[in-house]
């Protein structure tokens, strides 16, 4: 009998770890090193000369680029900015970045893929619903990415609005419901920090998942995503000679909260503006260099709280419909004027102060959105 259970004790805790292990994978939680190697690559089908205008920014790509992202459609993945979560995987690759508060003064991007793709994107977090307005302005069905989000009852309730929007199992890819190896946890790239703090996607992976419900460029019944897709218009980059030699601006999102403060410095040489947050170069982990882009767009939404009965902080609210103040900074320049969105499902526009649209430079678009009243330094 001893003999017995000397031989099945070890056969029991080789069976627990199996279990263990596939049960992890399975929730996501698992880590993995492999995926994480070969961040620093370029991006697929970058050969060539570049002739195809990317729909989301106007920049320049090859055909077989173009090519490849013709295939899928807009995807938006959500990455945290809490300090815990810097430097993050992925940013630089996005077409178009949303940020905003997410909550107790911690901003959040939204990052928008579509013509270039980044085997690493994170730490990834909770969805909110002003960041549903955003990515609903990306044509038909826009891909979601996101770790669970706001479920209380009320005006916050962002997983009960994706529900209701029929995006459960279709175009919404939540971490709770698909798991390793989509999404993994990866406890080594910010050594450390919470666990919270430790998840990460691929974007082709979540393109893969999209292709698997029928979601390529078309869906299933043949709807192209671009059906209802309007995008901005794009200017060509005004000339060395007629750049200022610096520029800058600043601002902050809540008072007394200056590790997000962010500071956006033009450089005359290339046009392009380089990121600072909370008074640090902000980088992207995966590269090793600082953010950039070619645009800033500064938005002023009315900001408030859901009063939702949420136990852990206040969850909140942005206006993102109707219209409000912008600033479009991009070639060293200022242009106050106004933004405009009718509905979820419509993009947001940029007016100057003659009612004319905003014509972008190509390239990397930021859209800053700060609280009605905000203070932003000009130099």
């Amino acid at each position: 009998m001893k003999k017995i259970v000397i031989l099945c004790i070890p056969i029991y805790f080789v069976i627990m770890g199996v279990s263990f292990v596939l049960f992890s994978g399975m929730l996501g939680g698992a880590q993995t090193k492999t995926q994480t190697t070969n961040t620093n690559t370029p991006t697929e089908g970058d050969s060539g000369p570049k002739t195809e205008e990317c729909p989301l920014n106007g920049a320049y790509y090859s055909v077989q680029q173009r090519q490849l992202w013709e295939k899928r459609r807009p995807l938006g993945v959500m990455v945290e900015n809490s300090t815990d979560a810097r430097p993050q995987s992925g940013l630089s690759k996005a077409d178009v970045v949303f940020e905003a508060v997410a909550e107790g003064g911690i901003t959040r991007f939204l990052s928008v893929f579509y013509c270039q793709t980044s085997p690493i994107v994170g730490p990834v977090r909770s969805a909110r619903v002003y960041f549903l307005d955003f990515i609903g302005g990306f044509g038909e069905s826009p891909l979601y990415a996101h770790v669970g989000g706001a479920n209380t009852p009320g005006p916050a309730n962002a997983l009960g609005q994706i529900e209701d929007m029929d995006w459960v199992g279709y175009n919404d890819i939540n971490q709770f419901s698909v798991g390793y190896p989509v999404f993994w946890r990866d406890y080594e790239r910010l050594p450390g920090v919470a666990t919270e703090h430790t998840m990460y996607t691929d974007t082709s992976k979540l393109w893969k998942t999209a292709a698997s419900r029928d979601l390529t460029n078309v869906d299933e019944e043949g709807v192209s995503w671009d059906k209802t897709f309007v995008p901005w218009v794009f200017k060509e980059e005004s000339p060395l000679e007629k750049r200022p030699a610096t520029a800058s601006v600043a601002f902050g999102f809540w008072e007394d909260y200056r590790q997000f403060n962010v500071v956006w410095t033009y450089n005359k040489t290339t046009n392009t503006y380089t990121r600072t947050n909370g008074g640090k170069k902000h980088l992207d982990k995966a590269t090793n260099k600082q953010l950039q882009a070619k645009t800033i767009v500064i938005v002023y939404m009315d900001e408030g709280v859901a009063d939702d009965g949420y136990d852990q902080g206040q969850h909140l609210l942005y206006g993102t419909k109707g219209t409000g103040d912008a600033v479009i900074l991009q070639d060293g320049t200022v242009t106050k004027g106004s933004w405009a969105k009718k509905d979820r499902f419509t993009q947001i526009r940029f007016y100057d102060a003659s009612d004319e649209e905003v014509k972008f430079n190509r390239g990397t678009i930021w859209v800053e959105v700060l609280p009605t009243g905000n203070k932003v330094v000009y130099k």
